[in-house]
């Protein structure tokens, strides 16, 4: 796909290809940005934001966020879902109209490695990744509604949007470009972590039970 201008919003959030995150809609150019994208293909671009909230330089590293459900409140706000769809690199903002702002992007995948993960590697993340949300599910009391993808590069976002790790390890994971190096990062981190999850989801459950229970 060429570079394309896309709606932009700057965010302290890293939303991943192929996970879902909710947003509060409330700056009144941001409910202008709601209001046309609901009325066109429902597509816009989260990215870091640079200085004072704007837009960051040239070169950084976001992803187009599709919209998927909105909840309008009377105030004029609303909260949304959206689902993550392409990275994408930002090029230059675009003079426009509109409140919110414009950029050109263009997508931004993976390099092309000799060496790629095994299937075993793979299937080995997948466990990992089910084993950590279904804890993550028991532990909130909550239904995640995941569905991790088959596709290698979609899994290993998936994965990553799981993990409550801070904005800038987020955002490296967002921007590498290697295949290897996030599954490799990925089946580093996730056993020590689903282990803490398991645990602390048992004594959730515990606790509803008996009124007792105490992470050791």
């Amino acid at each position: 796909m060429p570079p394309h201008q896309l709606p932009l919003f700057p965010l302290q959030v890293v939303l991943f290809p192929g996970a879902m995150i909710p947003l509060y809609i409330f700056e009144p150019r941001y409910r202008q940005l709601l209001a046309d994208v609901s009325a066109g293909d429902r597509r816009f671009g989260i990215l870091p934001p640079g200085v004072d909230g704007g837009l960051p330089d040239p070169g950084a590293v976001g992803c187009s966020a599709m919209l998927r459900g909105v909840q309008a409140l009377p105030d004029g706000c609303a909260n949304i879902v959206v689902s993550g769809e392409e990275r994408f690199r930002f090029l230059g903002a675009v003079a426009s109209d509109s409140p919110y702002h414009r950029g050109l992007v263009e997508p931004f995948g993976d390099e092309v490695e000799v060496q790629v993960p095994s299937e075993a590697e793979l299937r080995r993340l997948r466990a990992l990744a089910e084993r950590y949300a279904a804890a993550l599910e028991s532990r909130n009391d909550q239904f995640l509604e995941l569905q991790f993808s088959l596709v290698p590069g979609t899994l290993t976002f998936q994965a990553a949007a799981l993990l409550e790790w801070s904005f800038e390890d987020r955002q490296r994971v967002l921007e590498s470009r290697s295949l290897r190096e996030r599954v490799t990062l990925l089946l580093h981190a996730l056993p020590a972590l689903v282990q803490t999850a398991e645990q602390r989801a048992r004594i959730h459950g515990q606790s509803k039970q008996n009124g007792h229970g105490a992470l050791r």
